[in-house]
């Protein structure tokens, strides 16, 4: 099996998806009957065609499991909350609460960006967005981590691992189920707070109610894919500038270059390395035949470097236009949050480079990758820097 789920994989799996690129941009895994596609053009096809890359292969009902026409009509509802005026609003509190996180860590010249800022950002903005107290964000982080952890569930995965990831999903979706119940509750009266659960609880799809089911499948995805995202999105772009210090000097002495910076790093370090998809009948594919019911990798890390579509994918270039990145999906499943995500990675950005002279990581020692297969990014970064005088 193409081995791109070892811890040194998972840091730089670029040689490897270049190598398969040229090789044979589709590949069966035999032992796991997995499918994956490495190339531009086969990975936008997969994401595309979704009459015959169904997206119900899913542990939850998620509007990312879904296909239409039940999926647009959820994805019009819950696109309101994310409408270009929306997230606009949502500026001057993301940055209040950037400044609010760096303001005690500057002075002490180091920090852990993943912990100490990349990380509670983005799961803030997103309970405060959900209404969720403040006080439960240590619980709400406990269950994003098991949801995410259920990548180890993929097929022909049957390891104590992958028994465990299981069990605890099942366990934190009940846990989740009450605390939703307890939630749901205080929105059905008059004074009901003005935030997307609200939203969610009274809203009607071709004239009923959401089911408690679908609820729960919003409130999850959106712990999730609210957090997960922007979190390795800031701490690779972390990453990228410390390994590229003449694209870090130049982005500093240009700052409206950061727009253009950010969509590099959703390219060249995609936050989402993998999504799966189910054939719903055999087609043939770059000159296989994929079966029915069989489950496709789309692999959008190595979608992201091929060099038919991007010139000297390898090089990081914060200036790089034309970016058509596929960091963010595409088709019907394009990310809802892609607009929140870029928002928070420029204010936290903007923030932290106009505070720090330079930086660099804390120890060569390589980093840890986060604990979901299909995401890309440090568990941990620690860093040291000159603090701006």
């Amino acid at each position: 099996m193409l081995n791109f789920l070892s811890d040194d994989v998972r840091r730089e799996p670029f040689p490897l998806y270049e190598m398969a690129r040229n090789v044979s941009p589709v590949f069966h895994e035999p032992s796991s009957g997995l499918w994956m596609v490495f190339d531009y053009e086969g990975v936008k096809r997969v994401l595309s065609e979704y009459e015959t890359f169904s997206s119900r292969h899913g542990p939850a009902e998620w509007l990312a499991f879904m296909d239409p026409p039940r999926q647009a009509k959820l994805r019009a509802l819950i696109s309101r909350a994310f409408t270009p005026r929306m997230v606009a609003n949502l500026e001057p509190r993301i940055r209040r609460l950037a400044i609010e996180l760096l303001e005690p860590l500057i002075p002490t010249g180091q920090m852990d960006v993943a912990t100490d800022f990349a990380g509670p950002l983005p799961m803030i903005v997103i309970c405060r967005l959900l209404g969720i107290p403040a006080s439960d964000h240590r619980q709400f982080k406990r269950w994003s981590d098991i949801i995410l952890d259920m990548s180890y569930t993929m097929p022909g995965n049957r390891s104590d691992v992958a028994n465990a990831a299981w069990d605890s999903f099942v366990t934190a979706t009940n846990e989740m189920d009450e605390y939703l119940d307890a939630q749901l509750h205080q929105r059905r009266g008059a004074d009901a707070p003005s935030d997307l659960l609200t939203s969610l609880a009274r809203a009607e799809v071709d004239g009923q109610r959401l089911t408690r089911q679908e609820i729960l499948g919003f409130f999850q995805l959106l712990l999730v894919a609210g957090q997960e995202t922007t979190t390795n999105l800031i701490n690779n772009a972390i990453l990228c500038l410390v390994n590229h210090p003449a694209e870090f000097e130049r982005l500093k002495s240009r700052m409206e270059l950061l727009p253009s910076a950010i969509e590099e790093v959703l390219r060249f370090r995609s936050p989402v390395q993998w999504m799966f998809r189910l054939t719903t009948r055999e087609v043939e594919f770059d000159g296989h035949m994929i079966p029915s019911g069989r489950v496709v990798l789309a692999m959008i890390g190595s979608a992201n470097r091929d060099a038919k579509v991007f010139d000297q994918p390898d090089r990081f270039d914060v200036s790089r236009d034309p970016n058509p990145h596929l960091a963010f999906g595409h088709g019907i499943h394009f990310c809802l949050g892609a607009p929140l995500a870029r928002l928070e990675a420029s204010i936290a950005l903007t923030e932290f480079l106009t505070r720090v002279d330079r930086f660099e990581l804390e120890s060569p020692e390589p980093w840890q990758p986060r604990k979901a297969l299909h995401v890309h990014g440090p568990t941990r970064l620690p860093v040291r820097f000159a603090p701006h005088d």
